[in-house]
């Protein structure tokens, strides 16, 4: 069986203080494409004023993406940046990331080619697995 188009996707919701992210941020986000563990799909800027949720698409933010291609461009709907921009407080700006798992599209094929299926996902925050994982060695 040849693997499907694309793998699981998730949207992320990055928010940082002022309009726009750190250089290291970027930096980062492009690392992960290169290196193929994401592909990024769609990308958009959010921000959350005192009159509502403002988006602007990747070529109108001035975000500093290099010469980056979006597999699926305008993929991210008008109802995705009003339910996730709506977690924002206002005054915050984010970027709203739709990234393609790529690591896990050959699992994923090889599921779907047994009748499998994925029951649940779940993702723990980066700074809870830290604490966690720090309480527990404290603990030995």
């Amino acid at each position: 069986m040849e693997d499907l188009e694309f793998g699981p996707v998730e949207l992320v919701l990055a928010a940082y203080d002022g309009d726009a992210p750190d250089a290291g941020v970027v930096e980062a986000v492009l690392d992960l494409v290169e290196a193929g563990t994401v592909r990024l799909l769609d990308l958009v800027h959010v921000a959350r004023t005192a009159d509502g949720i403002e988006f602007l698409e990747l070529d109108e933010t001035g975000i500093e993406f290099g010469e980056i291609e979006l597999a699926g461009e305008g993929l991210v709907g008008e109802d995705d940046v009003n339910e996730l921009g709506g977690r924002l407080p206002v005054g915050a700006s984010a970027l709203l990331l739709v990234v393609e798992l790529v690591w896990a599209r050959h699992l994923a094929s090889r599921l779907l080619a047994a009748g499998g299926v994925v029951v649940d996902s779940v993702r723990i925050p980066a700074p809870v697995v830290n604490a966690v994982v720090a309480e527990a060695r404290d603990a030995l």
